[in-house]
């Protein structure tokens, strides 16, 4: 990773990009109920607002260490929300 401001873009494309999915699923099956879908965005939202804060935190000993466990947070969080998408 190569700074701050590299992994602030990777959290808002990653997270923009599952809602888009959801967003572009909800066009495409306007047939059904979108209670779960809507559950799926508020939880990327949630999980935005979480790893933006912990990016911001500047009470932190070992930056490298802090900054990859954010990274490993958004792979696990953003393969469980594509998950939740696809089982719609």
């Amino acid at each position: 990773m190569a700074n701050k401001r590299d992994l602030k873009k990777d959290i808002n494309y990653v997270l923009g990009d599952i809602i888009e999915a959801v967003y572009v699923w909800e066009y495409t099956n306007s047939d059904k109920k979108t209670t779960d879908s809507e559950a799926i965005i508020d939880e990327a939202i949630v999980t935005f607002d979480e790893l933006i804060e912990r990016v911001n935190d500047k009470n932190v000993e070992n930056k490298k260490a802090h900054f990859k466990a954010i990274n490993s947070d958004l792979e696990s969080k953003g393969t469980a929300l594509i998950e939740k998408i696809n089982s719609l």
